[in-house]
């Protein structure tokens, strides 16, 4: 003989307690980049601060005035003006020893300081990909809200033709009563306003 089996009732999560979306927040953390330049300037070494100072100073109306007194220097050695030992330094200088160190030096100084335009650039790609990410997530969290509010309406619609109401009699309904209806009462026929009585003379 078998046993009978008592059947198991399923238990349906309410809708109104379960959670219509997850956040899933973006990974990236914001950094401050002022802050990891003066970090990345504090453990550069000797020769990192050499050029980044040669290459702020090179940039400057000062040097421009020194290099244009040493290019007159060139021009008088030119015109027999200067001796002609003053003429070749002045020529060593400007056409060999200013290029050749100070190109290097430059572009030594110019890769330092263009980092921190490398590390802003970076910072605000990562930052429009997490404005992007929670975009996302604000458009899939509308999405699920839109659907529960399709589901909630279809519910009720069947509730009400279950009752016997229909929708064409809710909206006739609707049409029939105004706002302004709840607010204006008339006044029972009873109750005239009462006319002043003359003033005694």
């Amino acid at each position: 003989m078998q046993g009978e089996t008592t059947p198991q009732t399923k238990v349906h999560p309410h809708y109104y307690t379960r959670v219509l979306f997850h956040h899933q927040p973006h990974e990236y953390q914001p950094r401050n980049v002022n802050r990891l330049m003066e970090a990345e300037k504090a453990a550069a070494g000797f020769n990192t601060r050499v050029a980044v100072a040669l290459t702020k100073g090179v940039g400057t109306m000062w040097t421009a005035y020194i290099f244009t007194v040493l290019a007159f220097v060139g021009l008088l050695g030119l015109l027999n003006l200067l001796n002609p030992i003053t003429f070749l330094l002045a020529t060593w200088v400007s056409q060999q020893f200013l290029q050749l160190v100070l190109l290097p030096v430059i572009m030594v100084g110019q890769n330092v300081l263009g980092r921190k335009t490398e590390l802003q650039a970076d910072e605000q790609f990562h930052t429009t990909m997490s404005t992007y990410h929670d975009i996302e997530q604000i458009m899939q969290h509308l999405s699920e809200q839109d659907a529960e509010l399709l589901h909630q309406t279809k519910m009720l619609i069947q509730l009400l033709e279950k009752n016997g109401i229909s929708l064409q009699q809710l909206e006739a309904e609707d049409a029939a009563t105004t706002h302004l209806d709840t607010f204006v009462q008339p006044l029972p026929a009873d109750s005239a306003p009462a006319t002043p009585a003359p003033a005694e003379s």
